[in-house]
């Protein structure tokens, strides 16, 4: 039975995806090495509710120097962390020389936007193209004592879709805990398992992210380790994220929306156990739907590509066990990708320019996150009579 890394009670399996590769391993068509591959299943604790991979894979091989993603290849998520960056200047960072620093940086958008404003920032960040003033290593106490020693205490400690990531979340806490001054505070978003639910958006769901937060579960994880949950936010990004603070136990009250979002998780059984198995039985139409049709448009002659090779896109590409004959190409903008095989899947990604040599007939939307931005961007594909498939919420064409 697998123990919750948080709090090494029962965890409770409810969604299997199989055998997958690495997210991020795209390999040249070249390559002839067996490609590593792990079980992807996530379960519940059935202590903290904290919902979670049952299998780890080692963080050393998902950081790496040819990491593709890039925050700033969005427009959204560019303006997105800008604004984040401004309004933490105006909150946290308005004193006397204060000290900001992230987890995992990645371009450096929210570390030059405060670098912009003249206040101290650094960012622990392991992966070999990351922008900005850097410390490269994994975030934890020791590389925290470090940071402190030389810099002083951390007024924000943030981190944007990194936190979910590290199993061990017990040393990010401790690292957080040796570098905050008394009343600094720990940000950090993450998808959100309300949002993954309600959405049935299941391909958020790959070895990157280990835990899938809940207001609930966050909770009695910053409890275990000497913080309070003080406040949380929606936000519209990346398909429904929270943005939770963190403050040392007793430093600060928390806000109405803490209480609102717990109530909330209670009222929707969000983590009942018929919640969870009747998401993963939808998931399993999802599957069943897309695999039929996308077989029925290759079957009439049609012409189909992928858009967009992101994480998520090898979840479902691998657990629908949809390869070159039904998606023959992927189109994307990122270019450490192009020219490369979809993790698993062997699907070649392709630039952007390929995407209009000439229209298909339809396209799969694996970055359907970026739905608005991208429909918008690629409008002369519907005026020329293409349309987008889409799985999220479920199997449908537009």
């Amino acid at each position: 039975m697998s123990r919750c890394r948080v709090c090494s009670a029962a965890v409770r399996e409810f969604l299997d995806f199989g055998r997958q590769p690495l997210s991020s391993a795209f390999r040249s068509p070249g390559e002839t090495a067996e490609e590593f591959r792990f079980r992807l299943a996530v379960g519940i604790c059935e202590s903290c509710t904290m919902v979670q991979l049952l299998e780890e894979v080692p963080q050393a091989r998902r950081a790496h120097q040819g990491y593709p993603y890039h925050s700033s290849g969005s427009v959204v998520m560019r303006e997105h962390f800008e604004r984040t960056a401004r309004r933490l200047l105006s909150t946290e960072l308005s004193g006397g020389d204060p000290l900001f620093v992230e987890i995992g940086c990645n371009d450096g958008v929210v570390l030059g936007t405060v670098a912009a404003a003249g206040v101290r920032q650094l960012a622990f960040e392991p992966s070999g193209e990351a922008a900005g003033r850097v410390h490269r290593a994994f975030f934890d106490a020791a590389s925290a004592r470090e940071v402190r020693a030389a810099e002083g205490p951390a007024d924000v400690v943030y981190a944007a879709n990194t936190l979910c990531d590290v199993a061990d979340i017990a040393a990010v806490l401790q690292g957080a805990e040796v570098l905050l001054a008394p009343d600094g505070v720990l940000v950090f978003e993450d998808p959100y398992l309300g949002e993954i639910i309600e959405r049935t958006s299941f391909d958020q769901i790959y070895d990157e992210h280990f835990y899938y937060f809940t207001a609930r579960s966050v909770l009695a994880m910053a409890r275990r380790s000497g913080f309070d949950l003080v406040d949380v936010e929606h936000l519209p990004v990346h398909g429904g994220q929270i943005r939770y603070t963190l403050a040392r136990a007793g430093r600060r009250p928390p806000t109405a929306a803490v209480a609102e979002l717990l109530a909330e998780e209670e009222a929707r059984r969000l983590t009942a156990p018929e919640t969870l198995d009747g998401f993963a039985a939808t998931v399993g139409t999802i599957r069943t739907d897309l695999v039929k049709l996308l077989g029925r448009l290759t079957e009439e002659g049609h012409r189909l590509v992928g858009y967009g090779a992101t994480a998520k896109s090898s979840t479902v590409l691998n657990y629908c066990g949809i390869g070159p004959e039904l998606v023959p190409v992927v189109c994307d903008s990122t270019p450490s990708k192009q020219g490369r095989l979809t993790p698993g899947a062997g699907i070649p990604v392709v630039p952007p320019q390929a995407f209009s040599a000439p229209y298909p007939d339809y396209a799969v939307l694996f970055a359907w996150n970026h739905a608005e931005e991208i429909m918008a961007k690629e409008r002369a594909f519907r005026e020329a009579g293409g349309r987008w498939i889409l799985y999220v919420p479920d199997v449908h064409i537009v």
